[in-house]
């Protein structure tokens, strides 16, 4: 296959799996409890109980285990989460993936394999629009039975 050039990638000799370059990591053996902010990509797969806030992306690897909040931009779960889930833009429960609890979300990918075992809720691009008052003349008209 020579000449066939990768058009996605930044070395045509090299894939990349995400356009970011991780920027933090726990490996499968540690174990942390508490609360966590970052920004870029992070990679987790060992243990975490707590609260996780940031503005990128986080994978959550196959051998991961996490229990507690996560507010992210991105979210994909290969191993195991349970708790709450606010992600600005994804979810993506990959096939050895386990969700367990509330997640909202504006897109939601499960693969064949996945497991989502809780409530989900999707949001409009714009949240606030469905708190927009409703338009007077609505308001104003009468009621025919009475």
């Amino acid at each position: 296959m020579s000449g066939v050039k990768n058009l996605f990638a930044k070395d045509p000799g090299k894939v990349s799996p995400t356009s970011e370059a991780i920027s933090a990591f726990l490996g499968k053996e540690t174990v942390f409890e508490g609360k966590m902010t970052f920004q870029g990509v992070f990679r987790l797969d060992g243990r975490f109980e707590g609260e996780i806030f940031e503005s990128g992306t986080l994978i959550v690897g196959e051998a991961a285990q996490v229990k507690g909040k996560i507010e992210a931009a991105t979210i994909i779960i290969h191993g195991l989460v349970e708790g709450e889930i606010e992600a600005g833009t994804r979810v993506e429960i990959h096939g050895t993936g386990r969700f367990f609890g509330n997640l909202l979300t504006r897109s939601l990918t499960v693969e064949d394999g996945g497991i989502l075992d809780g409530t989900c809720r999707m949001e409009p691009p714009h949240p606030l629009a469905a708190f927009e008052p409703a338009p007077a003349s609505v308001e104003a008209e009468e009621d025919p039975l009475a």
